[in-house]
């Protein structure tokens, strides 16, 4: 069954509809490998785009591309710091690497759960907060409702767009959000091209 349309729902906001006409959403690329996204959302926290595609491309050559839970847990500890890897990350993406031998971390595998339970699953692994749970949920699982307000780039561009640039407390840009509903994804996407536009 085809997805409901956000675009009619999404226009209703004037502020949103105006960013849909300049924008294309952030785009979602197709996720062949759920652990690799994953990894790929460790690898980024708290680095600069450049930095994070940088290490990631290392972590990858050790792993001869093949990230799969059981290569990430046979790989050299010391490889994957000499590739940029901190030791706190080198522990969260073997953190990921067992939870993901030991439970169904899977689209089809969490299909049944709501994007709170996901939240709660995923945040259970060590290294995995709600920022990189959410991207897991737009990214992976492609929810369609996920606001995202733990990311720095969503608060900025919710603040420019709706307040000058000044800073808005979560809980307004809650309420802004609300006639978003049920596609809050789709306008984080317009949201994120707009900000690094």
């Amino acid at each position: 069954m085809a997805e409901p349309d956000p675009e009619p729902v999404l226009r209703e906001d004037p502020v949103l509809a105006a960013v849909i006409d300049r924008r294309d959403p952030h785009p979602l690329e197709p996720v062949e490998n759920e652990f690799e996204r994953l990894c790929v959302s460790i690898i980024n926290q708290q680095l600069s785009t450049a930095s994070a595609a940088a290490v990631r491309e290392r972590v990858f050559d050790i792993l001869d591309g093949v990230v799969t839970p059981k290569s990430v847990l046979d790989a050299s500890r010391d490889a994957l710091r000499e590739a940029g890897l901190s030791r706190t990350k080198v522990d969260y993406v073997e953190n990921a690497a067992r939870a993901f031998r030991e439970r169904d971390l899977t689209r089809g595998g969490l299909a049944e759960h709501t994007n709170e339970d996901v939240i709660a699953e995923l945040t259970e692994i060590t290294g995995i907060g709600e920022w990189t749970a959410n991207m897991y949920l737009i990214f992976v699982l492609k929810r369609p409702d996920v606001l995202p307000l733990g990311d720095l780039a969503v608060r900025r561009g919710i603040e420019q767009l709706y307040n000058d640039g000044d800073e808005l407390p979560r809980s307004e840009m809650r309420e802004i959000a609300e006639p978003w509903r049920p596609h809050r994804s789709t306008a984080t996407r317009y949201i994120w091209a707009e900000y690094e536009a």
